[in-house]
């Protein structure tokens, strides 16, 4: 981003989404479903709110114009939004939006949708926020802000970027940069009667119905969103495809919000369309690699006043840290092992994966899993002490426990940055780099003190000879 950002005003419908994650490794014995246990609730900012939210964490000053009422999802998403984004209400009629999906992993199972609300009227606040902002982007989810405030839109001077839903009214004419989806596009020329109904959205076809809503829609330009393959801009002839810069597998929900609020941004402190769309792509990319929705999530407060139990079992505390850290632009520092003995060869290592970046997450093996790595005599500490050992240190910032012989699960929950090991590793392939590199993370090697480990303390302390007499301390 720029080093002068412009404020942003984004307009549109604030929902308020609820995720219930944990895992699925068996079927329910009366119907063939998966059951999901381990669950963690968490909250976070959805629809327009999101998209506020993420152009926010750019830097730049952001004001959300939307429609809340008096219900408790309302209340809900002002507190989540407190201190984040600045806010202008609309009225609204009936409860705000929510959905809440179950997943398993980062595999969505169910969603359930609550709530009909609709904006009820625009406000003079909120015209005057439109007519004086820098930018705007509209976040449409077909729950009409936008059609309240629609007059406004179509009269501010401000760059203007339409994100459009199937359920909403058209862009306003003349907007710098509208961003439907492909299957939002398809949607959009099939009421032009523009192609066949089961015509299939490839880039043939999203280039066909981008030309023809530029031209409907009187937009200055129209970015199709391909997702995986990254956006397809069009200005009404030839189009440009700007692909993303590598794969990135995750959480794609919200990645189009994240496409729509760094575009915005940018058109807004004078970028060039082409400029502003390449960037966007790479933001989104980023975004879906680094956990998507969930790094602007916070813990349900009836999860947050639990004291972590003292089995160890701290893998929410840390999935929250990792994404309290990721969302503030930070750099989350992962590192396992079973940590049995707590010697000067751990903490030189702890402290040395601190440094390298803004948090650490330490991921230790369950006692089981110990076991089957190190034979039926370890671990000698349990797996509650081990836990509570490692939080005593100032390095470290959270714990997790996994039970499995390799941290692969662990880490797709975590997405850190850097996964640090010690430097006995080196000429060791990791069965867990690959996917780490999948989301663009690197591997860490760290430099590890000689003559230090748990199994030569283990052997030295058994040989060590018995008191023989003195008092007991």
């Amino acid at each position: 981003m720029t080093a002068a950002q412009t404020p942003l005003v984004v307009v549109g419908d604030a929902l308020l989404d609820h995720d219930l994650c944990g895992r699925a490794e068996r079927l329910a014995p009366d119907a063939p479903v998966p059951v999901v246990h381990g669950t963690r609730r968490s909250s976070r900012p959805g629809g327009a709110a999101l998209a506020a939210c993420l152009a926010a964490a750019d830097g730049r000053p952001v004001t959300l114009v939307t429609a809340l009422g008096a219900d408790p999802a309302s209340d809900t998403l002002r507190e989540l939004l407190a201190g984040r984004v600045g806010l202008v209400e609309v009225p609204l009629e009936g409860g705000l939006s929510s959905k809440t999906r179950v997943l398993a992993g980062d595999r969505p199972l169910l969603r359930l949708d609550d709530g009909e609300g609709r904006a009820r009227e625009a406000t003079p606040e909120a015209v005057s926020a439109i007519a004086a902002a820098g930018g705007v982007l509209v976040a449409d989810y077909g729950r009409g802000t936008a059609d309240v405030l629609r007059d406004a839109l179509a009269h501010t001077a401000a760059p203007l970027v339409w994100d459009p839903h199937v359920r909403g009214r058209p862009p306003v004419p003349g907007v710098r940069l509208a961003t439907p989806s492909a299957q939002e596009a398809r949607a959009f020329a099939r009421q032009l009667d523009d192609g066949e109904p089961g015509e299939a959205a490839g880039l043939r076809t999203a280039a066909r119905d981008a030309r023809a809503l530029v031209r409907a829609w009187q937009a200055q330009a129209v970015a199709v969103t391909l997702g995986e393959r990254g956006a397809l801009l069009s200005h009404g002839e030839t189009p440009l495809l700007v692909p993303t810069p590598a794969a990135a597998t995750g959480d794609p929900c919200g990645a189009g919000d994240r496409f729509a609020a760094a575009a915005a941004g940018l058109l807004a402190d004078g970028a060039l369309t082409e400029a502003a769309v390449q960037a966007a792509v790479h933001a989104a990319t980023r975004y879906v690699a680094e956990g998507g929705a969930r790094a602007v999530a916070v813990p349900d407060r009836t999860e947050t006043a639990a004291e972590p139990p003292g089995d160890g079992d701290t893998t929410g505390d840390a999935v929250r840290t990792a994404a309290r850290v990721r969302a503030a632009g930070g750099t989350v520092v992962a590192a396992g092992g079973c940590f049995d003995l707590l010697h000067a060869g751990h903490v030189a290592l702890l402290q040395a994966a601190r440094r390298a970046g803004d948090c650490l997450i330490v991921c230790v093996n369950s006692d089981d899993s110990v076991r089957r790595r190190k034979g039926d005599g370890r671990p000698l500490v349990p797996a509650a002490d081990r836990v509570r050992v490692l939080r005593a240190l100032e390095c470290v910032d959270a714990v997790a426990v996994f039970d499995e012989d390799t941290p692969e699960r662990i880490l797709g929950e975590l997405r850190p940055h850097i996964w640090a090991k010690g430097g006995d590793y080196a000429r060791t392939r990791l069965p867990e780099q690959p996917l780490v590199e999948s989301w663009g993370g690197q591997v860490l090697l760290l430099p590890y003190l000689d003559g230090r480990s748990t199994t030569g303390l283990a052997r030295r302390a058994a040989l060590a000879p018995a008191p023989t007499g003195g008092h007991r301390r």
